[in-house]
């Protein structure tokens, strides 16, 4: 069941990356602190370092959106592109991968680099050409970029992007700003791995560190915990039903609850949302 769920909501995202017209999408270009910024358009937030001797660019969309995504990023300063950090493969986040790849080298964990090798729909997405399995530090101007890979999360290759000297972190999708999260099952992640991930990173997070999410809008470590909160509590509540043998329909029919249903949202619904929970716990 968990399989079959993971396939839909790849081929969705496929699918939408597809049909979706991206002539009109503009790319928002928001200043995280210091000289780190966040770019919305479509998909995944991206995340730029912006220094006197070159860019760090954090994920990259659709392929589509590249030429702009470039655009944005060279109207914060007009230098050259350093290095590319992907911090999954989910098409959202790597799709300009292939426009990118000739200007800077991507660095990603070496399960994006296995995923994207595997999968012949991405084929024309070019691969990370240097890898890592716990992390690795990148030193660009004054500034150090730790990554810092987590396991059995989001998927089986996430890594999260701070940039010390600026004090912004970029969780990737370790953190859906917007509301509950998609944890791909299919691809080595998992509901506790996935909080345990989130609860690590905000012990070590100082307190007034501004946070790129994967999807959602410029937040802080408050935001985070509500989030961890809320899977917490998602895992209590589902898990106490399993144990009393409730049915699949008995858990959808009972709902998430009350406190919680406000955080559904187009793409993970609070019925998509159990149907993780109940097919992982």
């Amino acid at each position: 069941m968990k399989t079959l769920f993971s396939i839909v909501l790849i081929w969705f995202i496929t699918l939408a990356s597809v049909a979706r017209d991206f002539d009109n999408v503009e790319i928002k270009v928001t200043n995280a602190r210091a000289n780190v910024y966040m770019l919305q358009g479509s998909g995944g937030n991206i995340g730029v370092l912006a220094t006197d001797v070159g860019l760090l660019l954090v994920d990259d969309q659709f392929a589509p959106l590249a030429t702009k995504i470039e655009s944005a990023m060279k109207s914060i300063v007009d230098k050259e592109l350093m290095y590319i950090v992907n911090t999954h493969f989910h098409g959202d986040h790597t799709g300009s991968n292939s426009h990118f790849a000739h200007k800077a080298p991507i660095f990603a964990h070496q399960k994006v680099r296995e995923r994207l090798s595997n999968q012949a729909a991405e084929k024309s997405v070019a691969l990370p050409v240097v890898t890592y399995e716990q992390g690795i530090n990148i030193y660009l101007s004054d500034e150090q970029i730790q990554l810092s890979h987590f396991p059995s999360a989001h998927t089986d290759g996430d890594t999260i992007v701070y940039f010390k000297k600026a004090n912004v972190l970029h969780t990737g999708d370790l953190f859906f700003e917007i509301g509950f999260p998609y944890i791909d099952l299919n691809n080595g992640g998992s509901i506790q791995g996935y909080l345990t991930a989130v609860r690590k990173i905000i012990a070590q997070m100082p307190d007034d560190v501004v946070i790129i999410p994967g999807h959602g809008k410029l937040t802080n470590k408050v935001r985070y915990q509500a989030f961890a909160d809320m899977i917490a509590y998602s895992i209590k509540r589902v898990s106490g039903f399993i144990d009393d043998g409730k049915s699949k329909q008995a858990i959808l029919k009972l709902g998430i609850g009350e406190n919680y249903q406000h955080w559904s949202w187009h793409f993970i619904t609070e019925e998509k949302w159990l149907k993780t929970l109940i097919a992982d716990l």
